[in-house]
């Protein structure tokens, strides 16, 4: 029951576009959930340029009935309507709440941004948009009031993402532990949710050329083979690449539809949790700059007691490593990570439960963001 006391904050970003991308909407789920849990009212406004806005709102409707806010949702069409919750109902909304937090600047709409008494970016890709803005390419950060990144060291020496003269706030993004109960597996492969190439082009700055998730697998594909061991991916791969196809079959890769594998966020979550541990390989983009970010998906696992073995973007500086989250830099460090987990798994799986719940759970994460912002917890 919500009271009318009750701090509101409006989560702005693109759901309804991908109703075939579980893990994409559990990143949205964390924040909603998250605030949920703090007491908190919460609103996530969306929008639809292009595609089928009805299945669109479908889609939103469904997900939101099934969390518990089955009226918290707001659907922006091309065509100028308003699905859901009205555009005069988003207004005020926006007005009284606390905070507007517009991940990757997708809510465009200046009415509503301007509405808002604190404008938060919150930066899920970093790097990317921060070198756009550089080379005069694309700025999405103008219009807001504060920025946030989940590439945890940008701002130090060895991190290349220029900061734009920002001063940016740095957080892990939040899991919503009560959604994500540890899920006890003695049997599976080690896992993965990917996309292969992903929205971004690679990028040249500064006489470096920052590359993609393609860029960083390519170098790991022989893992499978080297250690007799069963990986399977849910990779999102155009049937074109033959020969990045042929690379990862070499290999040993088990390949699955990502659609049908891990398609919405109630199959996504039990593809995670039916896994023995997770092989996480970051975009180059991360790897190069040396940005700390930490995938929101190895959170997932952690919290259901799957160990994970994630490519270092310079999270071993932040995160507790080496018993349920293990590092890599290369092949032959991935293939140590990857035999010691499946020598020691349940000693692995409980640390790996114990570390979401020391650096992830939204309880914690959420409340030191807002404190950063200089927005009282409610």
């Amino acid at each position: 029951m919500r009271r009318a006391s009750d701090p509101l904050v409006v989560i702005a970003g693109c759901v309804a576009q991908k109703p075939r991308h579980g893990g994409h909407t559990w990143q949205f789920l964390q924040y909603l959930l998250g605030f949920r849990s703090l007491g908190w009212e919460v609103l996530l406004v969306d929008a639809m340029d292009e595609g089928h806005p009805a299945d669109g709102a479908r889609f939103l409707r469904d997900l939101m009935a099934r969390v518990g806010l089955p009226d918290r949702w707001a659907l922006a069409c091309g065509d100028g309507r308003w699905l859901g919750r009205s555009r005069e109902d988003v207004l005020a909304a926006v007005a009284r709440s606390a905070l507007l937090v517009n991940v990757m600047g997708y809510l465009r709409d200046e009415q509503i941004l301007d509405a808002a008494r604190l404008r938060v970016f919150l930066d899920t890709d970093p790097g990317f948009g921060q070198m756009w803005a550089e080379l005069g390419l694309h700025d999405a950060f103008e219009g807001h009031d504060a920025f946030v990144t989940i590439g945890e060291r940008i701002g130090r020496a060895d991190c290349t993402i220029p900061t734009g003269a920002r001063d940016w706030i740095t957080t892990p993004q939040p899991v919503a532990l009560e959604a994500w109960p540890v899920s006890p597996t003695d049997g599976g492969a080690f896992t993965g949710v990917a996309s292969w190439r992903g929205a971004y082009a690679p990028i040249d700055f500064e006489g470096v050329g920052y590359g993609l998730r393609v860029h960083e697998f390519r170098r790991l594909a022989d893992l499978p083979r080297r250690t007799s061991l069963p990986f399977e991916l849910a990779l999102d791969i155009h049937p074109d690449e033959t020969n990045d196809l042929e690379l990862l079959a070499n290999g040993g890769w088990k390949l699955v539809d990502p659609r049908v594998a891990a398609g919405d966020p109630w199959t996504y979550r039990s593809y995670v949790q039916g896994s023995r541990a997770e092989f996480a390989v970051a975009k180059g983009m991360y790897v190069q700059s040396r940005s700390g970010w930490f995938s929101e998906r190895s959170m997932c696992y952690l919290a259901s007691g799957k160990p994970v073995v994630a490519q270092d973007t310079g999270f071993t500086e932040l995160l507790d490593t080496g018993e349920g989250l293990l590092a890599f830099r290369d092949l032959d460090g991935a293939v140590d990570c990857v035999e010691e987990v499946w020598r020691s798994p349940r000693r692995h799986a409980r640390a790996a439960r114990a570390l979401a719940e020391r650096h992830f759970a939204a309880s914690q994460v959420l409340p030191r963001l807002l404190d950063r912002l200089g927005v009282a917890a409610g």
